[in-house]
């Protein structure tokens, strides 16, 4: 069963995150409970203790109706489409958040000796106070609802990235074991083929099969391989490949560098059109060749892949088992490297051309 463990710098994201929202909410709710003193230092005036606690009641029901709906109601209720139950429990929060204040005011008035400043004309009736309290109490509700909403829009599509990035992986994972079992097929049937006419040819031929399948089951694992050992592998499946050909009537030229550049590339993408070259570009009967070429860019940091050989079409019944390993390669290309690589295979008079060019 395939396991899939937390992404470190997902973590370390995560954490960060969750500490600018605390800055952002102390921050926040820090300006509110503040502004009185904001207010007194713009009008060259000044606010006492009492007036000032006369006042906190005000930011200390936002800050409770804010952090009800946050943490609980909101998940509670409203995620859950209960809609009618979330309305009706903040306006009875609303409600009790306004008797609150009432009498909380009334206390200091009647307790503290606050004097109460005169003011011209007719003051608004108290039923007006309550109304733009109940308001603001909405407003700050529909701010935890907004906040709420976004985080848990973010949070759900950072789970389909990360599930979708699973999928991925096990897809890859699938193609990599369709690939190996095909790459060994091809390459047993030609080391069949040599135990016949060269005897000790095909000895090496196992052993140096040996060493490719070690690449194949433990060097090619993860996502990513050093360019460098990707050459390496090439060189020598093009060798083991080679030790059946005859070289009077079949010319092989091949040009990999042997230097990575210190480039990254995920493993066994070129087996595939040099694995076509030697099955489909060879004939038994007629002179044939196969030309590979390998190319670093490093200023566009693209590999190109160029592989070339003679034309021979299979008839139906040589096309068996054919194009399988082609499939597979455009499927890891699109996963791996989506818009970022070019394959072409077409045929062009009696040469057949393969071409990959990938962004690294």
């Amino acid at each position: 069963m395939a396991t899939f463990t937390e992404n470190p710098l997902t973590m370390s994201l995560s954490g960060k995150n969750k500490t600018l929202q605390i800055v952002i909410h102390t921050f926040g709710w820090g300006l509110i409970f503040c502004a009185p003193l904001f207010f007194t230092y713009a009008t060259n005036s000044t606010i006492s203790l009492p007036k000032y606690l006369d006042f906190i009641v005000v930011p200390l029901t936002f800050i409770t109706l804010f952090y009800t709906n946050y943490f609980w109601l909101i998940r509670k209720f409203l995620f859950r489409k209960e809609l009618g139950k979330y309305i009706l429990i903040n306006l009875v929060l609303i409600m009790t958040a306004n008797l609150v204040q009432h009498f909380w005011h009334e206390f200091f008035r009647s307790f503290m000796t606050m004097a109460e400043p005169k003011r011209e004309g007719i003051p608004p009736p108290r039923y007006f106070f309550v109304i733009s309290h109940s308001v603001m109490m909405m407003l700050v509700i529909g701010l935890a609802v907004a906040i709420r909403a976004t985080n848990n829009w973010y949070h759900t599509q950072a789970e389909k990235q990360k599930i979708e990035t699973e999928r991925t992986q096990a897809e890859l994972k699938n193609l990599k074991s369709q690939l190996n079992p095909h790459f060994l097929f091809n390459t047993l049937n030609n080391i069949y083929a040599l135990i016949q006419v060269a005897p000790p040819q095909a000895q090496y031929a196992v052993h140096s099969l040996s060493n490719l399948l070690r690449y194949v089951l433990y060097e090619d694992n993860g996502n990513l391989i050093p360019l460098d050992k990707e050459f390496a592998f090439m060189k020598n499946y093009i060798e083991l490949m080679s030790l059946r050909l005859s070289s009077d009537r079949v010319k092989l030229t091949v040009n990999i560098p042997d230097d990575g550049k210190g480039l990254l590339v995920a493993p066994l993408l070129f087996i595939t059109l040099v694995e076509n070259a030697f099955k489909h570009g060879i004939s038994p009967s007629e002179p044939s060749f196969v030309r590979i070429e390998m190319h670093i860019d490093e200023e566009a940091h693209t590999l190109d892949c160029r592989v070339e050989n003679s034309y021979f079409p299979k008839t139906e019944r040589d096309r068996s088992g054919s194009g399988i390993g082609l499939q597979n390669l455009r499927k890891r290309l699109d996963l791996i490297y989506p818009n970022r690589h070019i394959l072409r295979t077409e045929p062009m008079g009696k040469i057949y051309i393969s071409q990959l060019i990938i962004n690294l």
